[in-house]
């Protein structure tokens, strides 16, 4: 079973959410919020195993509040999913920097925002590599960071630094696998090692460090 907490500042939408998930016998909507500041607050209540996120809300919007639930210790299995109207805003990029572990548009179909939610629950990071290097193209390789790269990238190994070039080029577990001829097995122990390090919650966030760190270049 899959718990979610539904935030929109929009009743509308969140009833209409809300009733799409709970169609779902392996979804139990936990709870709803109004604002992020409320969000965060369930969050820690509730601990669902997903948060459906809307950008923009009063008092607390979207992109703080997944910062405050991705950085909470006691929230480590909680993931974030963007639920937007703004598919292609500079926004994407801080919610996925803040912890979001993907995002989906409100003009999605039912299903496929349901789907959305299992694979999140599921660790996957619903957003394909080729589009998060789309989104870093556009907004972050224009205005780097000016923050230094973080020291835990220099505490990964030789192997764990292959595998991350990996991840961030859009190689699954398995192609990984098969082109450090290595098990799938291992392939998926260095990748939990590798988020571990790095403190990312999945491949989205290390798609952009590889970027930002300068790991990976475009057309690299």
């Amino acid at each position: 079973m899959t718990t979610v907490l539904v935030v929109d500042d929009q009743a509308l939408i969140r009833a209409a959410v809300r009733d799409l998930l709970d169609a779902d016998p392996d979804i139990d909507v936990v709870g709803e919020a109004v604002d992020g500041r409320e969000a965060v607050d369930q969050a820690r209540m509730l601990r669902p195993d997903v948060v459906l996120m809307d950008i923009r809300m009063p008092r607390l919007d979207g992109i703080a509040a997944t910062a405050e639930i991705c950085a909470d210790p006691a929230l480590e299995e909680t993931r974030v999913l963007i639920l937007t109207t703004f598919e292609e805003d500079e926004y994407l990029v801080a919610a996925l920097r803040a912890g979001a572990s993907g995002f989906i548009g409100k003009g999605a179909e039912p299903d496929e925002i349901v789907r959305a939610v299992h694979s999140v629950h599921a660790g996957d990071a619903l957003l394909s590599p080729a589009a998060t290097r789309s989104l870093i193209t556009k907004y972050v390789l224009p205005h780097p960071s000016s923050a230094a790269v973080p020291e835990e990238l220099a505490e990964l190994t030789e192997r764990e630094r292959e595998v991350l070039l990996l991840v961030a080029r859009g190689r699954s577990n398995d192609e990984i696998a098969a082109d450090l001829f290595i098990s799938p097995h291992t392939a998926k122990t260095h990748l939990k090692r590798i988020m571990t390090k790095l403190a990312a919650h999945d491949r989205a966030q290390l798609v952009i460090l590889a970027y930002e760190s300068g790991l990976l270049t475009p057309g690299s």
